[in-house]
């Protein structure tokens, strides 16, 4: 495993399909107001905005926690406890430079080192096309996380996506990755099949799309060289939810097989 994420849950062999998981949305698994106030958000935020004028806040889901439940057929069933934040939340907290004492705060206070984190539910994709390649795009210089570095398709649960629907499988939610570099913010792994060949995914992403902004370029990986990616130079312009994605992913075929 790389220092840079964790897991927080593996699902089972195959993954789970969308059946097998179930949302709870409650204000109680929102986080909880941090110690004195919130004006520390608000400072990191319009400093952010000062930097990077073009960042825009939105609301976000936030994982407060997840929980595999065995239920007979047609097999466990994945418990997400969900919360609502916002991505100005969590650049106050996850990316404040006080993050790390608001984990050893929010255990001594609620038992919960997250308590007093925005922690919003990421989300991922291993994407292999018909031909065998897994999709990696390169993330634009001015996205406020991890900019420079190489991803996998996702972003959050609300972001559109550029390939039609149609020529996509069904996610298998493959388990959740934790962002170590940003005090354990949380992404959830799936696996999609792709009915495009890569250059005819290609042509798709250089059409662009409601979000090409945040990325620079699009990079294809023979499936059968992932399981060795960690051993080459890519491995170290990953960033980490990416390297979260691979781990699992690898699991998942070493499963399948």
């Amino acid at each position: 495993m790389d220092p840079e994420v964790s897991l927080l849950l593996q699902c089972p062999p195959g993954g789970l399909p969308e059946e097998q998981v179930r949302a709870e949305l409650s204000p109680a698994y929102d986080r909880r107001p941090l110690p004195g106030g919130d004006k520390a958000i608000t400072a990191v935020w319009e400093s952010r905005l000062q930097a990077q004028p073009w960042l825009f806040d939105a609301p976000k889901f936030r994982l407060h926690s997840a929980t595999l439940v065995p239920t007979g057929s047609p097999g466990p069933q994945l418990h997400l406890c969900l919360g609502l934040t916002s991505y100005r939340d969590f650049l106050g907290t996850n990316w404040a430079s006080s993050a790390a004492w608001l984990r050893q705060q929010g255990a001594t206070d609620w038992g919960d080192k997250q308590a007093y984190l925005a922690d919003p539910l990421g989300v991922g994709a291993a994407l292999a096309t018909a031909d065998d390649f897994l999709v990696f795009l390169r993330r634009s210089g001015q996205v406020a996380e991890a900019p420079g570095l190489v991803d996998v398709p996702g972003g959050h649960p609300e972001p559109q996506v550029n390939l039609p629907l149609l020529t996509l499988s069904q996610p298998l939610l493959l388990g959740i990755a934790c962002n170590e570099t940003s005090a354990g913010r949380a992404s959830a792994e799936f696996y999609v099949q792709c009915s495009l060949t890569s250059e005819q995914v290609r042509k798709h992403y250089t059409s662009g799309g409601p979000e090409a902004h945040e990325s620079t370029g699009i990079i294809f990986v023979e499936t059968q060289s992932v399981r060795r990616l960690q051993e080459t130079e890519m491995w170290a312009e990953l960033c980490p939810s990416a390297k979260g994605a691979i781990f699992l992913y690898n699991e998942f075929q070493e499963s399948s097989t």
